[in-house]
């Protein structure tokens, strides 16, 4: 297997995050795929805090109302370049409070 030299963008947003009338989350995906980009995954938050240093938790007695939705985009540096500018409009538009991180990986697939 040879692994790829490539860039990890992970995006952190409320599940409760609205872009018109779905989850930024999925809408953020949908971009994702529609300009090409190589994959992307959502993963959710089981317990969390953030900016308001408010703990949110999916425990059944204290319900979570809005759970962090983690989107992971792996592809190359051009293509999160190039998608960047797509994602802080989606976020403007939204009027979410998101976070980013990007790092390099090395990534490969394995058949």
């Amino acid at each position: 297997m040879e692994l790829q030299n490539l860039e990890l963008l992970r995006i952190f947003v409320g599940e409760q995050a609205r872009f018109g009338h779905h989850p930024l989350y999925e809408e953020i995906v949908r971009e994702a795929r529609q300009v090409g980009m190589a994959g992307a995954t959502v993963l959710k938050g089981v317990l969390s805090y953030g900016h308001d240093m408010h703990i949110n938790t999916a425990k059944i007695m204290e319900l979570g109302l809005n759970l962090p939705m983690i989107v992971e985009l792996v592809d190359s540096t051009e293509n999160i370049d190039g998608f960047l500018p797509m994602l802080q409009q989606m976020v403007r538009d939204s009027a979410a409070r998101v976070m980013i991180t990007r790092e390099k990986v090395r990534s490969g697939i394995i058949e």
